[in-house]
């Protein structure tokens, strides 16, 4: 079964190893996120209930980067049987330039690719430079062809842009 092979420690370095994210991360992963200058958290569909329900509908396809004891990066990825999403790449800044996202990202595609799905898409919010610069180098073509829309169902569900 293909998820008891990505349930082994993949290593980035000897100090550095990707592996899938667990609820149990949800703490850690959280005081992350809110360390990113940036970084768009939704107070409902980031809290621990729902990230809980999307690693639960998508086992194994989530990643974290853990060094020096801790949680670096991460990548929330899921798919709906025709295309895979991305969501809340990042790398701690201070561990930024060591190639720990390019390592997450590859692992989180060979994730994807063993559930058959041949196309992944993300949002990358068009004031993250770093970001935009990073998934351009990772040959990550910008959709130019499509306009993105959204209808909020639940006006709880704030987005807060960490400051």
């Amino acid at each position: 079964m293909w998820i008891k092979k990505f349930t082994d420690v993949n290593m980035i370095r000897k100090d550095t190893e990707i592996r899938t994210m667990t609820i149990e991360d949800y703490t850690e992963v959280m005081s992350l996120w809110q360390s990113i200058k940036g970084f768009r958290i939704r107070a409902v569909d980031d809290d621990f209930e729902h990230i809980k329900r999307f690693l639960e509908r998508n086992i194994g396809l989530s990643v974290v980067a853990v060094k020096d004891n801790k949680i670096v990066g991460t990548i929330l990825s899921g798919h709906d049987g025709r295309q895979a999403t991305f969501y809340h790449v990042c790398v701690d800044s201070q561990y930024r330039g060591e190639n720990i996202a390019a390592k997450m990202v590859k692992e989180a595609i060979e994730r994807v690719n063993a559930e058959g799905i041949s196309k992944i898409t993300l949002i990358a919010f068009k004031q993250n430079l770093a970001g935009n610069i990073f998934w351009k180098s990772q040959n990550w073509k910008q959709n130019k062809d499509i306009n993105s829309y959204e209808l909020v169902l639940n006006e709880e569900n704030i987005s807060s842009i960490v400051a």
